[in-house]
């Protein structure tokens, strides 16, 4: 099972690189009452190196730049860690816990616990679809902190099937951050698009 399980993430990897995704994020700190809307476009390369374009923002500026940001960067440097922050068998071990259900799709249940105390690994469950073995959901909380500013941070990153590849559509994340407390941050993945000129254009930048 397992092993169905990364070769289809691999297949999953394959499929987004090259593309760019509309996304939605909103943040909030409900102890001051503050909180942001911002609208960008994430690309990633085909060699898998993120960026984000910022198409709009709406809020408080500290929701802008203690949260929201601090989250884009944390993204951007795990995507620079590649294979030590995938769920794998080096980064983790494996347990079956049960077979359940998911927006009326078969799944199975895994939990994952870190083999090591780093950066962007969590203990927690990932979901496959019984049939593509694609993951459908991931959960949980994060061994370290990726920041001294982040503590307890915890969440749920839910996925749709299309066309047989799981797509990212929502995150969920709640954190402690010091100095300014709880935060809650949420992320609606608007649209997926591949573009075969926009591949071979980025494609090109990265080995420059």
């Amino acid at each position: 099972m397992v092993s169905r399980y990364i070769g289809a993430t691999q297949t999953q990897q394959d499929t987004l690189r090259g593309g760019t995704q509309e996304i939605d994020i909103d943040a909030a700190v409900p102890e001051l009452r503050k909180q942001g809307k911002l609208h960008a476009l994430k690309s990633i390369t085909k060699l898998g190196k993120i960026t984000f374009r910022v198409l709009g923002f709406s809020g408080d500026n500290t929701v802008k730049t203690e949260v929201i940001a601090r989250y884009l960067k944390a993204e951007v440097d795990a995507a620079e860690e590649g294979p030590n922050r995938s769920i794998t068998p080096e980064n983790y071990k494996f347990k079956y816990r049960r077979a359940d259900e998911l927006n009326g799709r078969q799944v199975y249940v895994l939990h994952v616990t870190p083999r090591h105390n780093k950066v962007g690994l969590f203990k927690g469950e990932v979901w496959l679809d019984a049939e593509t073995y694609m993951p459908v959901r991931e959960s949980g909380s994060f061994v370290k902190s990726p920041s001294l500013f982040l503590k307890k941070v915890q969440f749920v990153r839910d996925y749709e099937i299309q066309n047989g590849v799981s797509i990212p559509q929502r995150l969920a994340s709640k954190a402690d951050v010091r100095f300014i407390g709880p935060v809650e941050l949420n992320i609606h993945y608007v649209s997926f698009s591949k573009d075969d000129q926009d591949v071979e254009a980025a494609s090109a930048a990265d080995q420059q």
